[in-house]
């Protein structure tokens, strides 16, 4: 099958790993992880979630920057005009669904973010905290690939980062949505890479700065 935006000249070529890279992981919360709430347990977010407590692992083992975001809000009336009931009803600060998912945070490592839009760059200090590390490459992990993932990497992309998608590691409610954006992002803003890749790329970043 024929892809005419490839023939027009999307996707043209890999933008690639930078320098130093930063870590997005974006509402690995309860809410979306564990199957007791409305949106969460989905196959391809526990996917998502597995594969990246592998990759933070090796992030964190490298001392790269995680920064880690919730969404939530002090009630229904500082909210944005959401379209999903279960984010209107729980997602306030103190329930259990705004809690990040233990298996993809350190405490007292990892930068924790509150954010109330869709994007972990909107009206966040990710930026300031990136800039700090120096960060070139943004690695975005997390969930709904459509939704709040979609949205960070066109952040993380307008910002001047290259930006970097493991598959593996972004999950959505439907495999559709998932692959359509990746698909897009992918012509546009992003690299969508394998997950061992990146644990490649982490691990050349790890002897590269090791002491001699």
């Amino acid at each position: 099958m024929s892809d005419t935006y490839k023939s027009i000249g999307f996707d043209a070529h890999r933008i690639g790993f930078g320098e130093r890279p930063g870590f997005a992981v974006v509402d690995f919360q309860k809410g979306f992880t564990r199957s007791e709430f409305p949106l969460g347990g989905r196959p391809m977010v526990a996917r998502a979630v597995e594969n990246s407590e592998r990759l933070l692992k090796a992030a964190r083992a490298a001392n790269l920057p995680v920064a880690n975001c919730y969404t939530a809000y002090t009630s229904t009336r500082d909210m944005p005009y959401w379209k999903i009931a279960p984010v209107l009803k729980d997602f306030v600060h103190g329930h259990p669904s705004t809690e990040l998912d233990e298996r993809i945070y350190q405490p007292g490592y990892d930068t924790v973010i509150c954010k109330t839009a869709p994007s972990i760059f909107f009206q966040t200090a990710i930026t300031s905290f990136f800039i700090k590390e120096r960060v070139d490459t943004v690695i975005v992990v997390g969930c709904n690939t459509s939704g709040c993932i979609r949205a960070s990497i066109n952040d993380a992309f307008s910002f001047g980062y290259r930006v970097i998608v493991p598959e593996p590691c972004v999950g959505d409610v439907e495999e559709g949505p998932h692959r359509d954006n990746l698909r897009d992002v992918g012509r546009r803003y992003a690299d969508v890479v394998g997950l061992d890749e990146v644990l490649d790329y982490v691990a050349s970043v790890s002897r590269r700065n090791a002491p001699n």
